[in-house]
């Protein structure tokens, strides 16, 4: 992991490990990462792809997305 730099803007995010739960119809376990700014990014039901990385996890994104997130970084300007 290589911690912040001057390309990367830390956004607030929750992360959860969802184990098995009936109540709540989890059958698989996964992780949720919640946060406003990625479900503008990503919208929901759609697919993107993960990888692991040195301490953490890589959330590559398709071209829609890009084009979202490339909107959203012209606001923050």
């Amino acid at each position: 992991m290589t911690g912040p730099a001057k390309s990367k803007i830390e956004i607030p995010a929750r992360v959860y490990i969802h184990k098995r739960d009936p109540a709540t119809r989890s059958k698989i376990p996964h992780i949720d990462i919640e946060s406003p700014v990625l479900s503008e990014i990503i919208r929901p039901k759609e697919a993107t792809f993960a990888s692991g990385k040195p301490g953490g996890v890589f959330i590559g994104l398709k071209r829609e997305m890009l084009e979202r997130l490339e909107r959203i970084l012209k606001e923050l300007e």
